[in-house]
């Protein structure tokens, strides 16, 4: 009769070492605004709802397509929004779930779609400003024009990207400080 008997191997102790050279490796607190907490959910809300606003605004205006700063505007507000749709979708989901977003691929996926978003809603709102002071202060046009209109896409594209900018250096310095 063959009866296997249980084989006991000895666990070697780790080796000691300076608690003060090796301290285990704490973990950076939440700061409200990053991803996956209730600041960065908010700064989301923020992006969608000025650069749905921007878009709303310049869509119900019947000229804008005449030019192409305007129409820039507008892309870059569909752009803005869906971006910050999505993530404010994953913010929730990640408040509901009590999960970090703390990945580096994520992380550097969120940084580089921040700045891409940021940089084209920034650009388009610059390049609205400047038409916008053209037809009304330097050609004396906004009677004939969608003016306040105009004037009031581009602000909300401009509050738009200051609700960006905080998400992006954010994210930027979660991924510098891994």
């Amino acid at each position: 009769m063959n009866i296997s008997r249980p084989a006991v191997h000895p666990v070697e102790a780790p080796p000691l070492t300076d608690a003060a050279e090796n301290r285990p490796r704490v973990r950076m607190k939440d700061i409200q605004g990053m991803s996956g907490t209730a600041g960065g959910l908010a700064l989301r809300l923020c992006q969608f709802a000025f650069a749905l606003a921007a878009l709303a605004v310049m869509v119900s205006t019947s000229d804008f397509t005449s030019v192409t700063a305007f129409c820039y505007l507008v892309a870059a507000a569909i752009l803005q929004s869906l971006w910050s749709l999505s993530l404010a979708i994953l913010d929730i989901y990640a408040l509901l779930v009590k999960r970090c977003l703390r990945n580096p691929r994520v992380v550097c996926l969120f940084a580089i779609g921040d700045w891409i978003t940021s940089s084209l809603t920034f650009a388009a709102a610059c390049a609205c400003a400047g038409i916008t002071v053209l037809i009304g202060n330097d050609m004396n046009l906004c009677a004939e024009n969608h003016c306040p209109s105009f004037e009031t896409a581009t602000a909300m594209a401009f509050i738009s990207w200051f609700a960006v900018s905080p998400s992006f250096f954010l994210n930027f310095w979660v991924l510098a400080s891994r």
